[in-house]
């Protein structure tokens, strides 16, 4: 009996085993977990630090993150201060020398694009302002392909076996994001001049990429949430102003856009921001076809 059983137990395990080492990535937000998977299908497990419902500038580096992170062999960042209040916290307490800034198995994004509000000086009197620009990057698709560009360098180089596969994904996922983005802004030209309300000032590459007018940002200062004598003289600012839309992401309030919406007769919409941030945007492609369906829903 013994002679039977230890080689079907045996076979069951090599069964059950997977076939290959998956590499491990852990990314700060969620478009560059989706990233990671459309370049890496199979050979990548993907997994993201934050969810679109979270605010990515507070969060705690909880154990279980930290236990990811210990284990991971890359993680991707946007940078440019973004994470500044957690993410040195969580480097240092997973104590992973591979994920270290400077090495290979570190990338932040916002050093592979054109920053945008990069501001001459710096005083904390002028609220949550980040030194090395905007870091809201991911907000125009332009800027999504310089990252996949050095992305799938560094999958070759951390998982040389399997760099030609990343090559090709990379090749497939360049053509149709390419055509992808000449069709999304074909569309965008009919919002030109477009004038909106934000909340805070995540929108600005948006902004850019469809020439909108972003006439007000309800926060007073970045970061800092706004007050009702604020409000009041907001809406005198804003009114005749042929406002379309109050945009906020999934995890501002909705008091201050509600309150002004209810002024200027213009809808307050929470418009997504990153992957998972609203329903039906589940890869890269559907967050910015949410994201330019909503906007074209507005248009005048």
């Amino acid at each position: 009996m013994r002679t039977l059983v230890r080689p079907l137990l045996l076979a069951g395990l090599l069964i059950g085993a997977p076939a290959w080492a998956q590499l491990r990535i852990v990314s700060c937000e969620p478009e560059w977990a989706s990233l990671a998977e459309a370049l890496g299908g199979d050979d990548v497990k993907a997994e993201s630090a934050t969810t679109g419902l979270q605010d990515v500038h507070h969060i705690q580096a909880r154990p279980s993150l930290i236990a990811r992170v210990r284990r991971a062999d890359l993680l991707i960042c946007t940078g440019a201060g973004l994470e500044a209040g957690w993410l040195p916290i969580l480097l240092r307490q997973a104590g992973n020398a591979k994920i270290q800034p400077g090495q290979p198995g570190f990338l932040e994004a916002s050093q592979h694009i054109e920053m945008l509000e990069v501001p001459v000086s710096v005083d904390r009197s002028q609220g949550d302002v980040h030194p090395y620009g905007n870091p809201h990057v991911q907000t125009d698709p332009r800027n999504i392909l310089p990252v996949a560009d050095t992305l799938v360098e560094r999958l070759a180089t951390l998982d040389a076996a399997n760099a030609d596969a990343y090559r090709s994904r990379h090749a497939d996922f360049s053509a149709r994001w390419t055509e992808a983005v000449d069709g999304w802004t074909t569309r965008g030209t009919g919002l030109r001049g477009m004038a909106i309300v934000t909340h805070h000032k995540s929108w600005v590459y948006m902004v850019n990429w469809l020439d909108l007018d972003e006439v007000a940002t309800l926060e007073p200062k970045p970061g800092i949430e706004p007050g009702a004598a604020h409000l009041a003289r907001l809406l005198g600012s804003v009114e005749g102003r042929g406002v379309r839309l109050i945009i906020r992401a999934s995890y501002q309030s909705a008091r201050a856009s509600e309150w002004l919406a209810d002024r200027i007769d213009a809808p307050a919409v929470v418009l997504p921001h990153t992957v998972g941030s609203v329903d039906g945007t589940d890869d890269l492609f559907a967050l910015y076809e949410v994201m330019l369906t909503t906007l074209e829903q507005h248009a005048p």
